[in-house]
């Protein structure tokens, strides 16, 4: 089960994840991050603390964007992901690809 939470914290839109991200409910995290780029946000980032799992699908959402990122000058971070979930993006390079920070306070002074 996913829950999303979006807050707005010093200039930055965050997308706050809840429980696991898989094939069932990753099509919710990417109408989120597509509302936020529709709306015009400029700086995203998602707070991982409380996310537990994250499948391929998940991961999927992040790799589509990323050129969109890139193209509209969105600065697009991840923090506070627990160990089992961090070495997930690493094994798939998405830490060269993605700036992850430890904490979210870190994330938002970067």
């Amino acid at each position: 089960m996913l829950r999303l939470e979006k807050t707005k914290e010093s200039s930055y839109d965050i997308i706050s994840l809840h429980g696991e991200v898989d094939a069932s409910n990753s099509v919710e995290l990417d109408e989120v991050i597509k509302e936020l780029i529709d709306s015009g946000s400029k700086m995203i980032l998602v707070d991982g603390s409380k996310l537990e799992y994250i499948s391929s699908a998940g991961l999927g959402v992040f790799m589509s964007y990323l050129e969109d990122f890139q193209d509209q000058d969105i600065r697009f971070k991840i923090s506070n992901l627990s160990p089992k979930v961090f070495e997930v993006f690493k094994i798939l390079g998405l830490d060269q690809l993605i700036p992850i920070y430890s904490t979210k306070s870190e994330a938002l002074a970067n």
